[in-house]
């Protein structure tokens, strides 16, 4: 059968997608992306927050008018908002054949051949449940980079956040299984691991009793092929010495880290359950720059949180321009239904949030101008990523970039260069590098 499949949300949930789609090829089945030559549509929803809520909905009513006319037979809808709204999927969309959660995806041709059938399934396990699947996943990033997963769930339960009750508790992939995936996408081509987790830095205290990432990286270090491995999803409060150290130490591991806070008013920090006051973030990001100069850090922030106030926003503001972010990415709060925070008194008007959220990003596009400035005259390996031939360059990212969510460095070359190889450039100005040799390179941040 020709299937079409469509992932949507983080990158979590994509690793899940290729997963399948791995699952689906050894079983026969064929992978399409067009539409019209689709038999089965598979639909890996996000239910994170409202708007992908809607796109999730929005994406399933549109792939249900393929069945109206010509060949699709199946519509088939995985994920989290499979897991949360199993029942109101199946009454409200009649065109869905079935319904798959979290922890279950690993039965997804199962799931075919019974809806091939005629029956019409619902595929569910314990949210607690790790499903550990020996196959080649299927890429989809490029061939170059991709993303590695190493835990399922998380055990925070901060008041604004449906994760747990869709994911389960955090549960470490054993280390075996996560080498091997590794050994896999690089035997495949990959150069670049996006290391993820719903939180990464706790992988391996189910299993051993303590936090053993930094033991993980040194493993995945040996993975020959693999020239950068990536940290994503660090909560400030678990980051070890020995972290540290290995992110210091070990060639192979970029000198970046993404490190979700939220906010920094203690008040808040308090209501959406987090670990950390200001004073610890503060703490651990200084330790970080001390030990490793050159770290690129990544946060997110969330503005408008129910009893929000001026002076809690304030605080926000002192600190972003304080701790000067490499990479700062802010949001607004979205109530969730089933968490605290939702029936939490003083929500915040959107107007306010929004206003807020703007306030943020002006003062980080400020910090983000004196960074940039900051890099002239410092050389960097670039990971070329492709090229766009009507404006005749191409385009990379450093260590500083991670895929999807960073900025990328444009390259004007005389010199052909193959997407996915690594170039070492100099920067020359605030909007040029250098390559070391006789390509010149330009650059936006």
């Amino acid at each position: 059968m020709k299937i079409l499949f469509v992932s949507l949300g983080c990158d979590k949930n994509l690793v899940d997608s290729e997963v399948m789609l791995g699952l689906l090829r050894d079983r026969g089945h064929e992978i399409t992306n067009e539409e019209s030559q689709a038999e089965i549509v598979v639909v890996n929803t996000c239910s994170f927050i409202h708007d992908a809520r809607e796109e999730s909905v929005q994406t399933i009513l549109e792939m249900a008018e393929l069945k109206k006319g010509g060949l699709c037979r199946l519509l088939i809808v995985t994920g989290c908002l499979a897991e949360k709204y199993r029942e109101e999927i199946l009454t409200e969309l009649p065109e869905v054949d079935a319904v798959v959660g979290t922890t279950a995806y690993d039965a997804i041709c199962d799931v075919i051949d019974k809806s091939l059938a005629g029956d019409r399934v619902q595929a569910f396990e314990s949210v607690d449940r790790l499903p550990l699947v020996d196959t080649r996943r299927v890429m989809t990033t490029g061939g170059y980079t991709s993303y590695l997963k190493i835990g399922e769930g998380c055990d925070k339960h901060c008041t604004y956040c449906i994760i747990p009750k869709l994911r389960g508790n955090y549960r470490s992939v054993p280390m075996d299984y996560v080498l091997e995936d590794a050994r896999r996408l690089a035997a495949s081509g990959v150069k670049e691991l996006n290391i993820v987790a719903q939180e990464t830095t706790t992988w391996g205290k189910d299993i051993y009793g303590e936090k053993r990432l930094h033991v993980l990286l040194r493993e995945l270090c040996k993975v020959e092929g693999i020239r950068w491995i990536r940290l994503l999803y660090c909560y400030p409060e678990e980051i070890t010495d020995e972290l540290i150290e290995v992110l210091r130490t070990e060639p192979k591991i970029c000198h970046y880290l993404d490190m979700p806070i939220q906010h920094s008013s203690d008040a808040i920090l308090k209501r959406m359950g987090r670990r950390t006051s200001r004073s610890e973030l503060e703490a651990v990001i200084g330790k970080l720059r001390r030990e490793i100069p050159d770290i690129a850090l990544r946060t997110t922030l969330i503005t408008g949180f129910p009893g929000e106030t001026e002076e809690d926003h304030e605080d926000l503001k002192s600190f972003v321009q304080k701790m000067e972010f490499d990479r700062l990415g802010v949001f607004t709060y979205s109530p969730e239904e089933g968490t605290p925070a939702e029936k939490m008194p003083d929500q915040v008007p959107e107007e306010l949030k929004e206003r807020r959220r703007d306030e943020l990003m002006r003062l980080q596009q400020q910090v983000s101008a004196k960074k940039t400035a900051a890099m002239v005259g410092r050389t960097l390996e670039v990971l070329v990523e492709g090229r766009i031939p009507e404006e005749g360059i191409y385009v990379g990212r450093t260590y500083r970039d991670a895929p999807e969510v960073d900025g990328y460095i444009f390259l004007n070359a005389e010199e052909e260069i193959i997407s996915g190889d690594f170039v070492t450039a100099k920067a020359t100005g605030a909007d040029e590098y250098d390559l070391t040799g006789d390509v010149i390179y330009e650059f936006t941040e």
